[in-house]
């Protein structure tokens, strides 16, 4: 691309003798239209070259670029160099040196994308500043005409204050700095912030080197956030977190400030290095303690209201800025591990009673269960051995059961005061959570606050009527109701069980007794003191057949022995037998019978 250059007239030119053909001077005819030629621009279309602004109006710049004439180019070519005058050289694109009418066309917006990419690299390399014209909004941001190119300006990058109102800054020429580009797609980001990062940094140094702890500034409510609220202090921002907001409880700093307002704060601490400042707004105002009732004392009675809960217990701002801690176990009499949102919520009213208060430390603790009389108190006279009583079932263990008789009041069922007859084996098997059960007072450990109970002594000990009814011998209708490797458990009349090993539970004709099965049990052994009957099923056929045994035995000792005769070989031999005969056979039923014992 050549770029023309303007000559300079011929001084005295005669254009009188020219037209007529006369030469002028020494010069011939053709030396003067050699000189005339060089006077105009050499140049072609799809060119670029430098052109001198000859005017301006409101919708045209006319360009000189040594033509015959000059072009007319719309004004808005020109919007993001709103400073252009007359005799500025500007680039123009060569569209036509002469179009259909015999006109010359001109484009500056194509020279400037012409160049424009070659500029835009530039820009970045060399850090410099720019000029673009805001054309639109989008989705983040704006779009911004930098030499032609579209360029996008994110929201984040327009100013170091939020942006609230995108609105303001379209068809304005700005400043900015090229800070990104993507040379495949043909991408550029732009900034405007970085130009007003540079000379607010230089702000926030000077500010920051006069800082001092517990100096007190005046701002302006610059953001607001879930965690705190930033102040800009003419420069440079701090953070007032929400716990200095205010000396009370503080769920959203919107309750204490507005954007944009203008508040005092003192400094709390800064950083140098990271330019980072905390500042406080409560600490301009007096502490609530210090305004806190002097003659509030332990012991007083004290209203408040639930701001904060926890498994641990309940904070109560009894004024504002002044709390006291609720513990759990200072919410009931009752020993049950409980969380304390079963007990109280945020927002509830509550009176309590002052368990501690320490002025100098700013702590205060209550309780809300010293509202009611301890029932331990007066534990001997209320719940006294042997009373009875009906309990709620709390959980279990694998040793009892542990109930409460009242809030405040528990006690434990051990597993063996349960049931005179039933063997149990988990208290699961006998009751269940949630459940009332009747109670007898067996023992009192007020020491540790706890009851023995039993469920059992309700009713008389039957173990004494039960030995009379199963005397060793005795025969019972039984059904087994559990079977397990060592044997079997049978239910027996009057809610007793006993139990049989699996020797003990062959039938007649060789099987075993099975679950459900209902059969004639004999007591073996029974033991009062242990609650143990042991039964046998096989021992009534095996009594039995040596019961016939000994009949056999004894009607053979008593039957009379027959008179000797004449010793004749043939009735010897027919006697002896027979008679050995029957003699062998009561032999194999005796042994039979004395191996099944």
């Amino acid at each position: 691309m050549t770029e023309s250059k303007v000559q300079s007239p011929i001084e005295d030119f005669d254009w009188a003798a020219y037209e007529s053909g006369e030469t002028a001077g020494s010069k011939s005819r053709e030396e003067i239209e050699k000189t005339y030629d060089r006077t105009l621009t050499t140049a072609k279309d799809n060119e670029v070259v430098t052109g001198v602004v000859k005017s301006i109006s409101k919708r045209e710049v006319r360009v000189d670029i040594g033509m015959k004439s000059d072009a007319i180019i719309p004004v808005s070519e020109f919007r993001y160099n709103p400073d252009l005058k007359v005799g500025d050289e500007v680039e123009v694109f060569i569209e036509a040196l002469e179009d259909k009418n015999g006109q010359l066309r001109l484009s500056h917006k194509k020279a400037c994308q012409t160049r424009s990419w070659d500029r835009v690299n530039q820009a970045l390399e060399n850090d410099e500043i720019i000029k673009g014209y805001v054309k639109s909004r989008t989705k983040g941001g704006m779009i911004v005409d930098i030499f032609g190119i579209e360029a996008f300006l994110p929201g984040s990058q327009i100013d170091v204050r939020p942006i609230r109102d995108y609105d303001v800054f379209v068809d304005k020429t700005m400043e900015f700095k090229v800070v990104k580009i993507n040379q495949e797609y043909k991408n550029v980001v732009v900034s405007h912030k970085a130009l007003i990062e540079a000379e607010l940094e230089a702000q926030k140094k000077e500010i920051i080197s006069k800082l001092e702890k517990g100096q007190v500034l005046e701002g302006k409510v610059k953001n607001i956030t879930p965690y705190g609220v930033f102040v800009d202090l003419g420069g440079v921002d701090g953070l007032v977190h929400i716990t200095d907001l205010s000396w009370g409880r503080v769920s959203d700093p919107r309750e204490v400030v507005e954007l944009d307002q203008d508040i005092k704060v003192v400094i709390i601490d800064f950083d140098d290095e990271k330019k980072r400042i905390a500042l406080g707004l409560k600490q301009l105002m007096p502490h609530p303690w210090d305004s806190l009732d002097p003659n509030i004392k332990v012991g007083d009675h004290i209203k408040g209201r639930v701001v904060v809960m926890a498994d641990y217990g309940a904070f109560v701002e009894v004024q504002p800025g002044v709390e006291g801690l609720i513990h759990v176990s200072e919410m009931s009499w009752s020993q049950h591990l409980r969380s304390a949102q079963d007990f109280l919520k945020v927002g509830d009213e509550v009176e309590a009673v002052i368990l501690t208060l320490d002025r100098e430390d700013r702590k205060m603790s209550l309780g809300i269960k010293q509202l009611k009389n301890d029932p331990w108190e007066n534990i001997e006279t209320k719940y006294a051995i042997g009373s009875r009583h009906t309990a709620k079932v709390r959980n279990f263990t694998n040793f009892g059961v542990f109930v409460e008789i009242e809030e405040g009041v528990d006690g434990l069922i051990h597993i063996s005061d349960l049931s005179w007859t039933k063997k149990i084996k988990h208290p699961s098997e006998f009751t269940s959570v949630g459940s009332d059960i009747e109670v007898q007072v067996l023992e009192i450990d007020k020491d540790n606050r706890r009851l023995s109970l039993g469920h059992k002594q309700l009713e008389d000990n039957p173990w004494e009527a039960f030995a009379g009814t199963f005397t060793v011998g005795s025969i019972h209708e039984g059904t087994v109701i559990e079977v397990m490797d060592k044997g079997a458990v049978i239910a027996l009349e009057g809610g007793v069980e006993g139990f049989a090993t699996p020797k003990h539970l062959v039938k007649e004709d060789g099987s075993q007794a099975k679950l459900g099965d209902k059969l004639n049990f004999k007591v073996i052994e029974f033991n009062k003191d242990s609650k143990r009957i042991i039964l046998s099923h096989s021992r009534i056929a095996e009594d039995a057949t040596k019961a016939e045994a000994r009949a056999a035995r004894a009607a053979s000792r008593r039957a009379p022995r027959k008179e000797e005769e004449p010793v004749v070989a043939p009735a010897i031999e027919k006697t002896t037998l027979g008679d050995l005969s029957a003699l062998q056979a009561l032999k194999e039923q005796l042994a039979q019978a004395e191996k099944n014992s």
